[in-house]
């Protein structure tokens, strides 16, 4: 089966957030509709514009899955031609071979894996718990029971946790396809905050007492606005579970509905630890004051959208016309 078209459907990554979404959301509903695609000015407002490894590997990976043809696919190039053909599953193996985040590959592949005909397994290398990408726990604690209840069947075991600048981690998706069509549901009341729980970690050569600073200066600020159980657990990632040096804290707020909430900060060297650990507690706070419900889902009542939110509908909305 060839592509629906051969006409080229233009998308211009300069526009609203200009990065990397524009490229994972196009190439998604691309390998989805079967309607080939040329991106142009590709991650226009980065630093650095054009193709990166991780979003080359996410790219390669997918037209592994839609037996798509590339045209212009490497490092720096500023535009990509993509021209998929019919969805496969299978195994497939993924190395971003830096600290690339392992999450925005998955959230490349997922979307278009559920719809193949067959079960599929990843092996996704590269970063787990980095900047400027979620990081892997909200996957397996936030968005996975989420779409559970959409119909969506997959587990993620991670292997090895990978930080900034090595990488290193590897994480073993298993996927399997839908057994219809996704499931609507609905979440337009939060309900009440039930609890708050999640942990802080170090890695490397990293002190453990970073683990409980962070821990603590969360607990300190959250418990300050909520009266209810608030629970942090504190690790010290071994060498067989983590790659290099790193830290972090990931919360997760649960509520009478269902909704489930997640923030996470990531240490750094700009940051002290206490700092780590109250920016993650502010980043949650802001969530349950929003008035919203856990978004990615059929009818939603969410807080104020983000740029990148903004950016996946407006691509959505074009290439599904």
């Amino acid at each position: 089966m060839s592509s629906s078209s051969d006409q080229l459907i233009t998308i211009d990554g300069e526009l609203l957030e200009g990065g990397g979404q524009i490229l994972r959301v196009s190439v998604a509903l691309s390998s989805l509709l079967n309607k080939a695609i040329n991106i142009v000015n590709i991650r226009a407002k980065r630093d650095k514009p054009g193709l990166r490894p991780q979003h080359l590997t996410g790219i390669q990976l997918l037209s592994q899955v839609a037996n798509a043809k590339l045209d212009g696919c490497e490092i720096g190039s500023t535009a990509v031609k993509f021209r998929p053909n019919k969805i496969k599953g299978g195994s497939f193996y993924c190395d971003a071979k830096t600290a690339g985040s392992i999450v925005l590959l998955l959230q490349v592949s997922l979307p278009v894996l559920i719809f193949a005909k067959e079960p599929s397994k990843l092996t996704l290398k590269g970063g787990t718990n980095v900047e400027m990408a979620p990081p892997i726990d909200e996957i397996t604690s936030v968005f996975k029971p989420i779409v559970e209840r959409m119909g969506v069947n997959f587990n993620c075991d991670v292997i090895r946790r990978g930080y900034y600048p090595k990488g290193g981690g590897e994480v073993m998706v298993t996927i399997n396809p839908l057994n219809d069509y996704l499931k609507p549901i609905v979440l337009v009341e939060t309900g009440h905050l039930i609890k708050i729980s999640g942990y802080s970690y170090v890695a490397g050569t990293l002190p453990v007492k970073l683990a409980h600073q962070m821990a603590d200066s969360a607990v300190n600020c959250l418990r300050s606005r909520y009266n209810v159980p608030i629970t942090i657990d504190r690790v010290k990632e071994t060498e067989n579970s983590a790659f290099g040096n790193g830290s972090g804290i990931i919360l997760i707020a649960q509520t009478s509905n269902g909704c489930i909430f997640g923030s996470s900060a990531i240490g750094s060297r700009n940051l002290k630890s206490n700092e780590v650990g109250i920016k993650a507690a502010e980043d949650m706070i802001s969530e349950l004051s929003s008035g919203g419900c856990v978004d990615r889902v059929s009818r939603v009542k969410c807080g104020s959208l983000t740029l990148h939110t903004k950016t996946a509908i407006h691509f959505c909305e074009m290439l599904t016309e």
